[in-house]
């Protein structure tokens, strides 16, 4: 068993809300300097980086997962994760005829760069990647499921795209079992804010939209990390086991609320 520290929930300069300094190899170095283990990149509505980090991630100590942060038509954000690019280029191809035909608003969205593995220009996305798709996250669900990723809702607690704002309840029709929280909410003290989540496994990320916020939360204890060795991590199966680091990066790092 190995214990592997983990950020996943990461945007690139893709992400028109993300910074310019979100270019692969300023973000494996940050993740290496951290110590962090396994990376994930989840761009909103778009995997067109992703390549480019697993490439400049080459000869690192840190493995970059494929990802995607869904916005589906409840105006909720889902994190995806996969183990393989073909499974994330699969879940794309599903979701891409779903997403708005909107242009861009650059002045008022921001940028969406696609770079190449230095972090140079290779073109603008020009379509809209904060908009929903026309998917329930439902359909979501099942479809990541069946590629063999996980979907997590992304900061449930959080007003904007969060699920229980928006819902008000964690939906029972699908089998949802990991909610990701928001970095800025105490582990020890969610459930009594939240006792909607009390039955659910809790994860917390940075949602890395600037370096520093890289910060690689998640510490699983598995033979070698995938999807299925995270479940069980989550699960306490098998001998795999998981910790929130929050307080000790919290107390180290100087995070501030």
């Amino acid at each position: 068993m190995k214990k592997i520290r983990a950020e996943l929930h990461t945007h690139t300069v893709l992400s028109p809300c993300a910074s310019i300094e979100m270019i692969p190899p300023l973000i494996i170095a940050e993740a290496e300097a951290k110590n962090i283990d396994i990376l994930a990149i989840t761009d909103h509505n778009s995997i067109a980086n992703i390549s480019a980090v697993i490439e400049a991630a080459a000869g690192s100590n840190v493995t970059v997962i494929p990802g995607i942060e869904l916005q589906t038509q409840e105006e909720i954000h889902s994190i995806c994760l996969f183990d393989t690019l073909s499974q994330v280029s699969s879940f794309y191809t599903f979701i891409e005829p779903t997403l708005p035909d909107l242009k861009n608003n650059a002045d008022f969205f921001g940028e969406q760069f696609v770079v190449d593995r230095t972090g140079d220009f290779v073109r603008r996305e020009e379509r809209m990647l904060i908009s929903s798709a026309n998917i329930s996250i439902n359909d979501a669900f099942l479809e990541v499921r069946r590629l063999g990723g996980l979907l997590i809702p992304a900061h449930v607690n959080r007003s904007a795209y969060g699920l229980l704002p928006v819902l008000g309840f964690v939906p029972q029709d699908i089998d949802l079992e990991i909610l990701e929280v928001s970095k800025h909410v105490d582990p020890i003290e969610i459930f009594a804010k939240f006792p909607q989540l009390m039955g659910y496994q809790l994860i917390q990320n940075g949602d890395a939209h600037f370096l520093h916020e890289i910060l690689g939360f998640n510490q699983f204890t598995v033979e070698e990390f995938s999807i299925q060795e995270m479940i069980k991590a989550m699960r306490g199966q098998d001998g795999r086991t998981y910790n929130n680091l929050y307080q000790i990066i919290k107390e180290n790092n100087n995070f501030n609320e």
